[in-house]
């Protein structure tokens, strides 16, 4: 049988996303405790692959996975997910709202949830927890030292809990991707609407280095969908990027940015191309397809060895 790391505990939202990923089907999953320790385990091929977040339209870009993938043992994403970010008041059976007077959440959660709560239970007191679901498994302790729990909908299930509230986030528009990561190997064949993950590091740093970079990319017709800068861990003032980018590396003019990536940079580390979780293909300009590069090569080539 097929297993598949996530981030834990059980009734998460990275389980939520995983039991909707059509590679999930037939699969154990296999919760653990931090993103590190699933992504090491598929590294020790304990688990087959791991789903886990890479970034929040609200909280922004999940640093422990952009690191691991950029600094640690080689891995390669193979798939993303993108769900909605939904909260869900739940209880013990029997629970009502209007017994509600302590609450246990993820900070991130009550956040996205505070105007909700000042609506609706304006003196109940919130008490930070490690994890959404970890406050709904907590509700099962006897005794209980909170009435309520905010978390995904999917940990009342999981712990059969009541749901006293659904759907409470401040934000219709919130939304989480996640990725599917594998041990190092050929990516999957291109669908015609791709993304490619890269991380990039500076070969020394100085003006310009960072438009020498997007050079490459935009000349050739590649679309950014995400950049930004981490530190490498190395030197105060030394970071790396992480990119995402419409396209597969089978394409003509994502490969042909990836030779140049290699050429000014210090390091590309591939990260995989794989389908886009929308299906959206990229808007290609006149003269960056596959067959513009195809007949540029060989009109080069006609130049270089002449009839």
């Amino acid at each position: 049988m097929t297993a598949i790391a996530y981030l834990g505990p059980r009734g998460t939202f990275s389980e939520a996303a995983l039991a909707q990923l059509p590679a999930s089907a037939g699969a154990d999953f296999v919760p653990f405790a931090s993103v590190p320790l699933a992504l090491d385990a598929v590294r020790s091929r304990e688990v087959l692959s791991a789903l886990v977040p890479i970034e929040n339209s609200v909280e922004g870009s999940v640093t422990s996975t952009l690191d691991e993938l950029a600094l640690g043992e080689p891995l390669m994403i193979v798939d993303e997910q993108v769900i909605p970010v939904t909260f869900t008041l739940m209880s013990r059976t029997g629970t009502t709202l209007a017994d509600v007077r302590r609450i246990a959440t993820h900070p991130h959660a009550s956040a996205q949830c505070r105007a909700w709560l000042r609506a609706n239970l304006p003196a109940a007191v919130v008490i930070p927890a490690g994890s959404t679901a970890g406050a709904a498994a907590a509700l099962l302790e006897e005794p209980p030292a909170f009435e309520a729990a905010i978390a995904p909908r999917i940990a009342a299930d999981v712990y059969g809990l009541s749901i006293l509230a659904d759907d409470i986030g401040d934000n219709d528009e919130a939304w989480t991707r996640f990725v599917l990561v594998s041990l190092p190997g050929s990516p999957p064949s291109p669908s015609g609407a791709d993304k490619t993950t890269l991380t990039l590091f500076m070969r020394e740093d100085h003006p310009g280095a960072l438009l020498e970079i997007l050079t490459e990319l935009s000349v050739r017709g590649v679309n950014l969908t995400r950049i930004e800068s981490r530190p490498t861990r190395k030197a105060l003032g030394d970071y790396y990027f992480s990119i995402d980018c419409e396209g597969h590396l089978a394409d003509a003019r994502v490969g042909e940015a990836l030779a140049g990536l290699h050429r000014v940079c210090a390091d590309v580390r591939f990260l995989g191309s794989y389908p886009r979780h929308d299906g959206k293909p990229p808007l290609l300009r006149p003269g960056v397809t596959d067959g513009d590069f195809a007949e540029a090569q060989s009109w080069l080539s006609s130049m270089r060895a002449p009839n």
